[in-house]
């Protein structure tokens, strides 16, 4: 403290001397050894003596009223002084006071940090909205697009996906994977994510959902506000299944989480909302638990798929002798509208997924230049060869859906979940 407030005292007391004033008394002498010291004398302005016992609390009063003594001078310009010292003096006794007030600039660190919290939060507001804005438009672009005929009464969006008729084509392309998160353990090493096409409140099109599929009681499903918590790895909820689910095949639609039981060929419906399974039934002759599965295994016996048109189940049975067979499903009873039987072996190719009413299978899970290999049309019943190039980034593919809103393939390829781009030829 006396080190940094010797030089105002200094040069306070040099320039009141200048200006004459009483109350101050600046001297000038040699010590004992010789040596030039000053001394410099300021009077109380409101004591006639000093009290013996003031102790500490006393001596910080005293600075405090010096330090108010000194504020008044020099917002009274009893600084003084002139010629090349001058500047120099003013800077010193500029400095002074920030010295004897740390606390503000603490405060000022304080605010500054405060600043860059709110400066880095808006900024990532920013890019969910922008997210959510492009979002919106490609909405609005293709139910503008999809508008129903005047006079026919149906809900846009919803009416245009179920119709398979326009906005459908062939598949075209497919672009390079986009990693949108990572599983951190063994049971997350295959597994399925997905969304909801056709959501039901409180869940939006950006709500996500993960499950984890190593294990013989597989029961958790991880809920995500968006895509981008997912990415985080903190659900907002976990549901506990009342049944263990099988495979990588399970899907989510209109609201409700449809899987296949361990160990059964029976399918479920989990009502989100309520937190039940509403609905229940056996796909009959249906294949189970490594009768028919993918090339890769995991019990992948049944798929179910979401498309422009519905859903779906992807299995075999004895009398298709390993032949895959698409079944349309009723999303709220589970029953089976149609069925048809495909030449495509089940367990030759190593996963699929159902665009606008056709099947489309991938050749390989473990080569990291596959191809979408084969399409199986509903609307013809006829398959033929296809060779699209499929990019397995970590060879290991255990999932591969299609969601219709966001017309992109989600997969699971060895603990990373990722989504491809699509493209459609139209007719």
């Amino acid at each position: 403290m006396q080190g940094a407030w010797l030089p105002l005292l200094l040069v306070g007391g040099l320039a009141l001397s200048a200006r004459g004033d009483p109350a101050a008394l600046l001297r000038r002498d040699n010590d004992a050894s010789g040596r030039c010291t000053y001394t410099f004398t300021v009077a109380s302005p409101g004591e006639a003596s000093c009290p013996e016992a003031g102790g500490v609390a006393q001596l910080r009063a005293e600075l405090a009223a010096l330090t108010a003594r000194l504020s008044r001078l020099e917002g009274a310009g009893g600084m003084g002084g002139s010629g090349p010292r001058g500047a120099d003096v003013s800077s010193v006794w500029s400095r002074g006071p920030q010295r004897a007030a740390p606390g503000g600039c603490e405060e000022l660190q304080r605010a500054v940090e405060r600043l860059e919290e709110d400066k880095g939060r808006l900024e990532r507001e920013k890019e969910e909205l922008g997210r959510r804005l492009e979002s919106s438009t490609q909405e609005i672009a293709r139910l503008r697009a999809a508008r129903c005929p005047p006079g026919t009464g149906g809900v846009p969006g919803r009416d245009a996906m179920r119709s398979a008729g326009k906005g459908c084509g062939e598949l075209a392309w497919v672009g390079e994977p986009v990693v949108l998160g990572r599983a951190d353990t063994i049971a997350g090493k295959y597994g399925v994510w997905m969304k909801d096409p056709e959501p039901v409140a409180p869940f939006t099109r950006e709500t996500t959902w993960r499950v984890d599929t190593v294990g013989t009681e597989v029961r958790q499903l991880f809920q995500y506000e968006a895509a981008e918590q997912l990415a985080r790895g903190y659900p907002a909820k976990v549901h506990v299944l009342p049944r263990p689910l099988e495979s990588t095949g399970a899907v989510v639609y209109r609201g409700g989480l449809f899987f296949q039981l361990r160990r059964s060929r029976a399918l479920a419906r989990y009502d989100l909302r309520a937190e039940a399974i509403s609905a229940e039934r056996e796909l009959p002759g249906a294949g189970y638990h490594g009768q028919y599965p993918y090339s890769w295994g995991g019990y992948t016996d049944i798929d179910l798929a979401v498309d422009e048109t519905g859903l779906w189940a992807v299995y075999s049975t004895e009398k298709a002798k390993g032949a895959i067979v698409l079944s349309k499903l009723d999303p709220e009873t589970l029953e089976i509208r149609r069925t048809w039987e495909t030449n495509i072996r089940k367990q030759s190719v190593a996963n699929s997924f159902i665009i606008c009413g056709t099947l489309y299978t991938v050749s390989s899970y473990s080569a990291p230049n596959a191809t979408v290999n084969f399409a199986y049309d509903t609307a013809t019943g006829s398959s033929r060869s296809l060779s699209i190039p499929f990019e397995n980034r970590f060879q290991y593919l255990s999932m591969v859906d299609y969601n219709p809103a966001e017309r992109r393939l989600f997969a699971w390829d060895s603990y990373n979940m990722v989504s491809y781009p699509v493209r459609l030829a139209h007719a």
